[in-house]
């Protein structure tokens, strides 16, 4: 899991509790900038994620996860910056995160990128589109109302439950369409 400087840090923060809850091994890379987002929007100490996670240092490109041969499921960036996405989809590894990413990439693994950025401009849409066409899920930071929210952690809930979805990770989190509560 990566975490960059975009707003929209609860949805990282919501996934990343939602898969300790869950037991799944997660492992997690920030930027410096998601770092500080993190702490201004959540008041969210990287320190206070290790019990969720394995945290690792985005500048340890001798981390586990800088290689192929380090097994994942897939690796989900919540919130995605345009730099980071820039980054990415340019083959740019100079981070442990974008260089954990060209790997799930080039393992063909299950990668989502959760952009949190409005409006899009012209080079943000193509580099999501080289994400999406070398196989990455592009899934903007755009929850559903159907389910009638009240609650700004159902919107989160709603995005981290589409998240786990796409990860074919079974939850709880939200009503589902077409059930009843």
């Amino acid at each position: 899991m990566g975490i960059t400087g975009a707003s929209g840090s609860l949805y990282a923060y919501t996934l990343i509790r939602a898969l300790h809850q869950l037991e799944i091994e997660t492992h997690l890379i920030a930027t410096e900038m998601g770092e500080k987002v993190m702490q201004f929007e959540c008041g969210v100490k990287m320190d206070e994620l290790k019990e969720y996670a394995t945290i690792h240092s985005n500048q340890n490109l001798f981390a586990a996860v800088a290689s192929g041969s380090f097994k994942t499921d897939g690796m989900v960036i919540v919130p995605c910056s345009m730099n980071t996405l820039g980054a990415i989809a340019n083959g740019v590894g100079d981070t442990l995160l974008s260089r954990a990413a060209s790997v799930v990439l080039k393992e063909n693994r299950k990668f989502i990128i959760v952009p949190r950025e409005a409006p899009f401009n012209l080079i943000h849409l193509r580099n999501m589109t080289l994400l999406a066409e070398s196989g990455a899920c592009i899934m903007p930071a755009s929850p559903g109302f159907y389910h009638k929210p009240t609650e700004i952690w159902e919107l989160a809930n709603f995005m981290v439950a589409r998240i786990l979805d796409m990860l074919d990770i079974d939850h709880e989190l939200l009503e589902r369409w077409g059930e009843k509560a």
